[in-house]
């Protein structure tokens, strides 16, 4: 990625929404969505980032609205509109519900 970055290191990363960001990281070789993600939570402090495809938060939903049943794609979105523009706190919460250990961010 290193040597790559050049192009990217101009950029005003601060002023680009997250799915701008996004369609500049998963450019890379190895970094998807959930990746871009992941970085958007961990290292920009992002506060209203929904990784609809990382399990553990999916897990956390089902438990905490559904019973633990599966829910569609569509019925996470729907219960995530209410969490807006906290979504990144609420995904954390639900991280907790399968994973109660603390955890030092």
């Amino acid at each position: 990625i290193s040597e790559s970055w050049g192009e990217y290191d101009s950029l005003n990363w601060e002023i680009m929404n997250d799915e701008e960001i996004i369609e500049k990281l998963i450019h890379f070789r190895g970094v998807g969505v959930w990746t871009a993600e992941m970085i958007l939570i961990f290292t920009m402090l992002r506060p209203d980032v929904f990784p609809i495809g990382d399990i553990g938060m999916i897990r956390g939903i089902e438990k905490s609205y559904n019973a633990g049943d599966k829910l569609s794609r569509e019925e996470l979105f729907s219960i995530s509109e209410k969490w807006k523009p906290w979504r990144t706190v609420a995904c954390c919460y639900m991280w907790r519900t399968v994973d109660p250990e603390p955890v030092e961010y």
